[in-house]
C-alpha cells in the first residue's frame, strides 16, 4: 500500500511532466495511500512471520481488496469518478487487469489520472504479490505461499529454486517487455504518453487506453500490428519468454500448450475472417488484421478494440462469446480459466471413453508425456464447475437488476474472465456505466475472484478455512 501511494506521488510527477497542472486533491490521495500503508507496515513490525497457506490466502485476497479500496482515492479526491461505487469499480479493473470501464470521456481525464490507470494494470497485470515478495526481502515472510496463492494457473513452474529470484526474474523479463514496447511504439508515431500508457496496459493484458476509441483511434498498420505482437506475448507463460531469452526454443516448440494457444488463435483468426470478408467490402489485408487484433485481444483477455466485433454477424458475437472463456497459457498476466485447464479436461474426457471400453484398465490422463496427478484433474474439472455456477449465478444476478439477457450473460462472462468489453449494453463501443450499482459490486467482486482463480477467495467462505 505504501507502495502504491508512492506510485500515485509518480504519477503526478509525470502528468505535470506531460502538460498539466499541479493537483492538490492527487497529492494528498497519494500521501494518504502512503501513510496508511506505513501504519500498517510499523504496526505489524513484530508480527508472527510464518506465513502458511492459510495465511498466503488470506493475505493474498485481502491485499488485491484493500489496495482497490485506497486506489480509489485519485478518482474520488480528484472528483473525476466522484462514485464511490463507480471509482471502486475502476480501481478493481485495473488491479485485475481486465479493462472494463465506466468512464465515457477517457480523454478529458487528466494525464496524471490516466497514467495512475494504467500504473494500476502493470502492477496488477504481473501480481502485487510477486512484486512484493521480489523487491521487498525486508518482510521476511515464507514467499512461496503467497507466490503460489497468487501465481495464475494450475501449475506453478519456477525459473529457480528460491521463489524471491523467480519473482525478480519474471519483474526483469516484465519490464524489459515494457520497455521494448514503449520504443516500439514511439517509432511508428505515437507520443511518449500514449506509447507509455498503452505499452504498460498491452504487457499487462488489460486494454485500458488513453483514447475513448480504444487502439481504433490510431489508424495505423503498424501500431496495431505492434500491439498484436505484445498481446500475444502477454497471453504467452513467463517460463517459455524465460526460455526464449535462454534461447531454448526446443522448450517452447514442444509445449502443449503453447501449441494449443498458437492453434486456436489461427483457427478463429481464420473462422472470424471469412465471416467479415463475406458480409463486407472491406480490402483483405483489413479483414485479417482486424480480425487478427480481435480474437488475440479476446483470448488473451486484453480487451483493447480496433472495431466493433458485435456488428460482425450473430455467429462472430458467438464465437467472442465462447472466447471469453478460454483464456490464454497458465503463467502469463492474462485472466480466463486458461488453455491448460481446457487441454487436460479435453484429455480426461477422450481417456473416460477409453474407460468406457476398458473399465479395468488404469489410463492416466497425459500432459507433456507425463501422467498428470489425478487431484489435478479433480481440481480442474471441480475449477470448471464452480466457474459456469458463478457465472451463471452472476447473470441471473443481473438479469434480475434489470439488465437485458445478452448484457448479463456478456457481462457476467467477461468480468470474471477478466476480458474487459463484453456484448449487449457492456460491448466494445460502451461501457459499464450503465450496470445496476448494485451489479457493479458484483462484477468487481467477479473480476477479483477471476484473477485470483476462484479458490483463492471462495476457500475464505468454507468453514473449514477457519477450523484451528
Amino acid at each position: 500500500m505504501a507502495i502504491s501511494g508512492g506510485v500515485q506521488l509518480l504519477c503526478l510527477g509525470l502528468g505535470c511532466l506531460f502538460g498539466d497542472a499541479f493537483s492538490k486533491p492527487m497529492l494528498w490521495a497519494g500521501l494518504t495511500t502512503m501513510v496508511v500503508g506505513l501504519l500498517f507496515w510499523t504496526t505489524t513490525i513484530k508480527a508472527n512471520r510464518n506465513i502458511k497457506k492459510k495465511e498466503g490466502y488470506l493475505i493474498v485476497t485481502l491485499t488485491w481488496f484493500s489496495l482497490s479500496v485506497m486506489g480509489t482515492l485519485p478518482f474520488v479526491f480528484t472528483g473525476n469518478i466522484p462514485s464511490f461505487t463507480d471509482a471502486f469499480f475502476e480501481t478493481v479493473s485495473g488491479f485485475t487487469a481486465t479493462g472494463a470501464t465506466i468512464l465515457n470521456n477517457i480523454e478529458a481525464l487528466p494525464n496524471y489520472l490516466l497514467f495512475w490507470r494504467s500504473f494500476t494494470a502493470w502492477i496488477g497485470g504481473m501480481g502485487i504479490i510477486v512484486l512484493t515478495v521480489a523487491i521487498l526481502p525486508i518482510l521476511g515472510i515464507g514467499g512461496m505461499q503467497l507466490f503460489v496463492a497468487e501465481a495464475t494457473g494450475p501449475t506453478t513452474e519456477k525459473l529457480h529454486p528460491r521463489i524471491q529470484e523467480t519473482a525478480k526474474r519474471i519483474w526483469y523479463i516484465y519490464i524489459f517487455l515494457t520497455f521494448v514496447e514503449v520504443l516500439l511504439l514511439k517509432v511508428s508515431g505515437l507520443t511518449w504518453f500514449d506509447a507509455i500508457n498503452h505499452a504498460m496496459t498491452n504487457i499487462a493484458t488489460s486494454g485500458f487506453s488513453t483514447r475513448d476509441a480504444s487502439i481504433a483511434a490510431f489508424d495505423s498498420a503498424l501500431v496495431q500490428y505492434i500491439i498484436i505482437l505484445f498481446m500475444f506475448i502477454g497471453g504467452t507463460n513467463f517460463v517459455l519468454i524465460y526460455f526464449a531469452f535462454k534461447r531454448k526454443f526446443k522448450k517452447i516448440v514442444l509445449n502443449e500448450e503453447f501449441r494449443f494457444y498458437l492453434a486456436t488463435i489461427a483457427i478463429f483468426t481464420l473462422l472470424v475472417s471469412l465471416i467479415v470478408y463475406n458480409q463486407t467490402s472491406i480490402p483483405i489485408e483489413k479483414v485479417f488484421r482486424d480480425s487478427l487484433f480481435q480474437v488475440v485481444s479476446i483470448i488473451t483477455t486484453t480487451g483493447y478494440i480496433t472495431a466493433d466485433y458485435t456488428a460482425w454477424t450473430n455467429f462472430a458475437i458467438v464465437i467472442f462469446f465462447v472466447l471469453f472463456f478460454t483464456g490464454a497459457c497458465a503463467g502469463s498476466t492474462s485472466g480466463g480459466a486458461k488453455l491448460i485447464r481446457h487441454l487436460i479436461v479435453g484429455k480426461n474426457l477422450l481417456c473416460e471413453f477409453k474407460r468406457q471400453l476398458h473399465s479395468n484398465a488404469i489410463i492416466p490422463v497425459r500432459y507433456g508425456g507425463k501422467a498428470v496427478n489425478p487431484k489435478i484433474v479433480y481440481n480442474i474439472t471441480s475449477f470448471f464447475l464452480v466457474y459456469i455456477l458463478i457465472f451463471v449465478v452472476g447473470s441471473l444476478f443481473l438479469a434480475l437488476l434489470g439488465e437485458n439477457f445478452v448484457t448479463a450473460l456478456g457481462a457476467s462472462a467477461a468480468c470474471i474472465g477478466n476480458v474487459g468489453p463484453a456484448i449487449g449494453k457492456a460491448g466494445p463501443v460502451s461501457n459499464f456505466s450503465e450496470i445496476h450499482w448494485l451489479g457493479k459490486w458484483l462484477l468487481s467482486f467477479f473480476m477479483i475472484l477471476g484473477r485470483l482463480e476462484l479458490f483463492t477467495v471462495l476457500v475464505l467462505f468454507t468453514p473449514y478455512f477457519w477450523k484451528q
